[in-house]
């Protein structure tokens, strides 16, 4: 596919599936919370103007990248790191609120973590075949049913749909970001740097964020110590004191996607920036700081999460 065309992610869509049946009806509030809870865990940023977006060679101006532009945003609180499981199941044990995921009975998992055994497989993707809908994967069994979060309780939470993270949000007095708080904060302070950290992706030889090394989708010779989520703050931060805002999991924002200049056929997908533990140069290299994609506002993954920001 030539470059400038919107190529596939490395990520799945709920729409994409026929089997699995639907979500239930059963109702699902969320109490707002009285205080920012976590609010220790946060970053304070002074609002200011920014170069939002990019007109880099080796993005995707289909996607929406560019082009660049003065942003200003108001002050703001953000998450130091991804939300965690751990975090995720404190606002369970107190809510009892039950993911989309759950509620659907499957979400997608990356084929290779898949156990070898008769069942499992609901529908593998035509277009992204890595991706397996599987019965019983939630948030709290990743894999499917026989695998567990306990050893991962540090790591990022994940099939959480946008319609999870917001209420998850509600529940902690908070609220997702918006986009241009995400790119501004994700920068660090840098200006137009294609990572958060700096324009070479492995300064000095090191490894800064957590992504697909070797043949996508075949192999993953995990350079940089890790084959799925690493855990919320495993590499240096950014200048902010950000963890993971390249890499890792993607982060659903509060925004509908658009393109600048191309009228939105789909009203139903949310922003989602970041990249994942699966992007790779070769077909998804959407691991830089500008870049963007999208979903459905009722798919999960595994590797879709969120973090959260809170008004000054």
């Amino acid at each position: 596919m030539e470059k400038g065309n919107r190529r596939p992610c490395c990520h799945a869509s709920r729409s994409d599936v026929e089997a699995g049946g639907g979500r239930s009806n059963s109702p699902n509030e969320v109490p707002a919370a009285k205080k920012v809870k976590l609010k220790e865990r946060m970053v304070y940023l002074p609002g200011g103007e920014f170069l939002m977006g990019t007109e880099d060679k080796d993005g995707f101006p289909f996607d929406g990248e560019g082009p660049v532009r003065k942003v200003e945003v108001d002050s703001f609180y953000i998450d130091a790191h991804t939300v965690s499981n751990a975090d995720f199941q404190q606002f369970i044990k107190e809510t009892g609120y039950k993911t989309e995921a759950e509620q659907y009975g499957w979400s997608f998992v990356f084929y290779q973590f898949i156990p070898d055994e008769p069942g499992f497989q609901v529908q593998q993707l035509p277009q992204t075949p890595w991706w397996i809908a599987v019965e019983g994967a939630y948030w709290y069994q990743p894999e499917g049913i026989g695998s567990t979060i306990e050893d991962r309780l540090d790591h990022p939470v994940i099939h959480v749909s946008w319609n999870d993270a917001l209420a998850f949000c509600n529940w902690a007095g908070k609220r997702l970001p918006t986009e241009a708080e995400w790119e501004y904060a994700a920068r660090g302070g840098l200006e137009q740097k294609k990572y958060p950290w700096g324009d070479e992706l492995h300064p000095d030889g090191e490894h800064y964020c957590n992504i697909w090394q070797g043949r996508f989708p075949q192999e993953n010779i995990e350079e940089d110590g890790y084959f799925g989520t690493a855990p919320v703050t495993t590499f240096p931060a950014n200048g902010y004191g950000l963890y993971h805002v390249a890499g890792n999991v993607w982060e659903w924002c509060a925004d509908t996607f658009t393109v600048p200049g191309r009228a939105s056929r789909d009203t139903a997908s949310k922003v989602m920036r970041g990249g994942s533990y699966l992007c790779h140069h070769s077909y998804c290299n959407r691991y830089r700081v500008a870049a963007r994609s999208s979903n459905t506002m009722d798919s999960s993954t595994g590797n879709m999460g969120f973090r959260c920001v809170a008004d000054a």
